[in-house]
């Protein structure tokens, strides 16, 4: 037990030495073009030591919140902001996904179709039909790895809820903190250090395998060189299912970073009682009549 401790305290301590050593010595990790800095960049990016850099960060912000909740305010706002904007961006992502359906159906059945070329600008682009079809998950995917985070702030995510809604308001903001240590972090966590391994392992060779020891990764580094896999389930069918494992990390960083804008929101609600509920929430206005009908059909 003293020793786990111990672990952990001194990982604490060394955050502030990994952090400031990262920003002070960029090219050992940033510069790409030498093999052994993108090793470094890729082990560390889901190591233990990049773990508590990140928690020592937010911890840091916690305390300078405590002291001025002004501050804290301004970093959930931040987050939040970023959320939303992010997720109201992506969102149109469906609309896109509709129209390109009724462009297939359209060309396939009625004009016979069997390539769509697309040449913006003088550009041009000719896929496979079935090219264009397949790559309907691709929107699909975007909004549910960037959307998330926004339907999390809007709160318009799925909620099964048994006892939830009896407490009294300081209970509930104790349930939310509670939930997001023990729920979200440790889960985007896992997501994270498994998906950023399996991002990479797509985009470069020789493998990266999430096991790997930095020794072996720096052995690695001599013969490591870009090799994005583009290779779709039909020879025709599309061939971008790289983009899938980089919205996997992403979809994992942003709800993190929103489950500790949650905590942080949760805990200022918390210490500043009920007059505090949803202060400073940007929530989407449907307008009135939308939002009555809205509230007749629940």
């Amino acid at each position: 037990m003293i020793d786990a401790i111990a672990w952990v305290f001194t990982h604490f301590g060394m955050a502030f030495y990994n952090f400031f050593y990262a920003v002070t010595h960029p090219a050992a990790w940033l510069d790409w073009t030498d093999g052994k800095a993108l090793v470094k960049f890729i082990f560390y990016g889901a190591s233990q030591e990049f773990f508590f850099v990140v928690i020592t960060f937010f911890i840091v912000i916690l305390i300078i919140g405590l002291w001025k909740r002004s501050f804290l305010w301004g970093v959930v706002r931040l987050i939040e902001g970023f959320s939303n904007m992010t997720g109201r961006f992506f969102a149109w992502a469906a609309l896109a996904m509709v129209l390109q359906q009724i462009m297939i159906v359209f060309l396939q059945r009625i004009f016979l179709r069997a390539t769509i070329n697309i040449s913006p600008f003088g550009y041009g682009v000719t896929k496979d039909i079935s090219w264009w079809a397949e790559e309907l998950k691709f929107y699909n995917a975007l909004l549910v790895a960037l959307c998330c985070a926004y339907a999390f702030v809007q709160g318009s995510h799925v909620r099964v809820d048994l006892f939830y809604a009896g407490m009294r308001f300081r209970t509930k903001r104790i349930v939310d903190m509670i939930g997001s240590i023990l729920f979200i972090l440790p889960t985007m966590t896992l997501i994270w250090m498994y998906g950023w391994f399996f991002m990479w392992r797509h985009l470069v060779t020789p493998k990266i395998s999430a096991t790997d020891k930095l020794m072996l990764l720096e052995r690695k580094a001599a013969f490591l060189k870009w090799r994005v896999e583009t290779i779709g389930f039909s020879p025709s069918g599309f061939d971008g299912y790289f983009l899938f494992k980089i919205l996997l990390v992403a979809f994992a960083a942003m709800i993190f970073i929103s489950g500790i804008s949650f905590f942080y929101r949760s805990l200022l609600e918390f210490l500043e009682g009920e007059a505090s509920a949803d202060k400073y929430l940007d929530k989407d206005d449907l307008g009135d009549e939308l939002a009555e009908k809205v509230a007749e059909i629940h």
